[in-house]
């Protein structure tokens, strides 16, 4: 009881809250947290693994799911102007990474263009493209979804090219109803967040001209597995 009387008595006088200045910066960053936190740390993950992987600045490059930017804002700095390219559901967190988390001088090498607000995958931007990543996306769509992604983005990536993705991964003899428990909850097959069998991304992939390679660890601070997709004739 007291410590209820103690939380009215906060939220009656405005005792407890912020001061305006730090709940504006909260609210500056609530994007960070939609993406799933570890900003700056999986920002620079992704970058690092990319340039390992051969990337180059002159490479045309597209963030499947880019979300608010958390790796936008390393590549945009890395690749030559104009060579960034994202898409991703929610229009909202697009506009919060390119508004909150560029300075001036990136948005002068990312047009505003080259972000956009699709739910099919849609990255006919009109170029082909050298690289591209999916980093936590898969661990919140259906596997049909991961199929439609995967044939889509295929059909915008050069010969050769390279498509990198991440999943929750579950062991092979793992129960199909079975349950992954985390510390940020529990993980299933057929609802959001989903786990997923190695094989179970072979089998999407082999609708589209893609030559799977499981990679697996990576350092994702989650344990999320890495996946290359080789784009062939």
């Amino acid at each position: 009881m007291a410590r209820k009387l103690k939380s009215l008595t906060r939220r009656l006088t405005g005792r407890g809250k912020p001061p305006p200045k730090k709940r504006r910066q909260r609210a500056d960053r609530a994007h960070r947290m939609r993406v799933g936190g570890y900003w700056d740390r999986v920002g620079k993950l992704q970058l690092d693994f990319l340039v390992a992987q051969g990337l180059k600045p002159t490479d045309r490059f597209l963030d499947v799911g880019c979300g608010a930017l958390r790796a936008g804002v390393h590549l945009v700095e890395y690749l030559d102007p104009g060579n960034y390219y994202g898409v991703d559901i929610d229009e909202d967190l697009l506009t919060a990474g390119y508004t909150l988390e560029l300075s001036p001088e990136q948005r002068l090498k990312l047009p505003r263009d080259h972000l956009r607000r699709t739910d099919r995958f849609d990255a006919d931007f009109g170029v082909d493209f050298d690289q591209a990543i999916a980093t936590s996306l898969f661990t919140h769509v259906s596997l049909n979804h991961i199929r439609l992604c995967l044939y889509r983005v295929a059909s915008q990536m050069k010969v050769g090219g390279k498509f990198f993705v991440t999943f929750r991964e579950a062991p092979s003899e793992f129960p199909l109803d079975g349950v992954i428990k985390t510390k940020k909850g529990a993980k299933h097959n057929e609802r959001d967040p989903y786990w997923y069998w190695r094989s179970d991304l072979e089998w999407a992939a082999g609708f589209s001209p893609w030559e799977f390679r499981y990679i697996g660890d990576w350092g994702h601070p989650r344990n999320q597995r890495m996946v290359e997709l080789t784009r062939t004739p």
